[in-house]
């Protein structure tokens, strides 16, 4: 695991931005896993500049969404297939067949799950998954004691995580109390993963994802594990770890 440390929410957003763009000038038909939230939204935008600026390309990339509620039409403004596209999807040259979201409206949603956790898998699976993560280091909807082994499942939300994201919707009553998402065992099958993290209150989350024990209590800390794992973080959300452990960009 290497951490990043940027001065602030943009810095984070704009090399984020430079490693995906990375690896598609290397991997042109690159498979994208890509998350939704407040975090990547800056990232999304730095991609779109760089589209525009004709320094990426995404007409051969696919992207695997993590996660979509349950039961929201995406219609909906506030489904995770809409935000994609409001955030990238529709300002880049990436073919809507190859962009996938779990279909949270399926009518039978455990073999949605399996169709789609065998969806990354004929593709060839995640060359770079990118993460954010919330208060209680949950990654995805992967809420704490998830176990790890988990592929694409539907989760029950926790009323934290519930809580953080009434601000998005008309009520908290509004608030999805479901959701479909990748497991654990399936981010960590992804070749590359980029956790996201800004903010002062993200930085017990980051402490314990990078130091802690490892344990389904904090769903991050598995990525201690992974062979390659890059945390990009604000110096908001670095602010309780060692300097030493590091890189200043």
């Amino acid at each position: 695991m290497r951490v990043l440390v940027c001065k602030d929410y943009d810095g984070m957003s704009k090399k984020a931005a430079e490693m995906i763009a990375a690896q598609i000038v290397l991997k042109p038909n690159s498979i994208l896993g890509l998350a939704t939230g407040s975090t990547p939204v800056g990232m999304y935008r730095d991609l779109v500049k760089k589209y525009n600026d004709n320094i990426v390309d995404f007409s051969d990339v696919m992207s695997f969404n993590l996660d979509e509620y349950y039961k929201l039409p995406i219609s909906n403004d506030q489904s995770y297939d809409y935000f994609m596209k409001e955030n990238l999807f529709n300002h880049v040259n990436i073919k809507p067949e190859n962009t996938h979201l779990p279909n949270g409206m399926a009518d039978d949603i455990e073999k949605e799950c399996m169709n789609y956790e065998a969806s990354i898998d004929a593709a060839g699976g995640i060359d770079v998954q990118v993460l954010g993560i919330g208060r209680n280091a949950h990654i995805g909807f992967n809420e704490p004691d998830t176990k790890f082994a988990k592929r694409t499942h539907v989760v029950e939300l926790t009323e934290s995580t519930i809580e953080a994201n009434a601000r998005f919707f008309k009520s908290r009553e509004d608030v999805p109390k479901k959701a479909v998402s990748m497991g654990i065992g399936s981010i960590l099958k992804s070749k590359k993963i980029l956790l996201l993290a800004s903010g002062e209150e993200k930085a017990d989350a980051v402490y314990n994802t990078v130091y802690g024990d490892i344990t389904p209590e904090v769903p991050g800390s598995i990525l201690q594990l992974h062979k390659d794992t890059i945390v990009i973080v604000d110096e908001a959300a670095a602010s309780k770890l060692n300097p030493k452990d590091y890189k200043l960009v």
